[in-house]
């Protein structure tokens, strides 16, 4: 194995690892907007400290789809 594919692998490992903390802090803002601005009678903190299972799938689901629409942001 050659020096320069190391580097190379090396560095798009680092480039993923950039997309995917900043695709998760777009989420996660996402996120709290939503919570606050859109639903303010509903807390999602409070409903997941609850055990709602459904606001939790939301919750994750909002997150997914915001991830990927910044990964194809960063890749297109």
């Amino acid at each position: 194995m050659s020096s320069d594919f190391l580097i190379a692998t090396l560095f798009n490992l680092g480039i993923n690892l950039v997309y995917t903390v900043v695709a998760l802090i777009v989420a996660v803002l996402a996120l709290l907007w939503v919570d606050r601005k859109m639903m303010p009678s509903i807390s999602f903190e409070e409903e997941l400290r609850k055990g709602n299972v459904a606001v939790a799938i939301f919750a994750s689901s909002l997150m997914f789809f915001v991830a990927l629409i910044v990964t194809f942001g960063f890749k297109g």
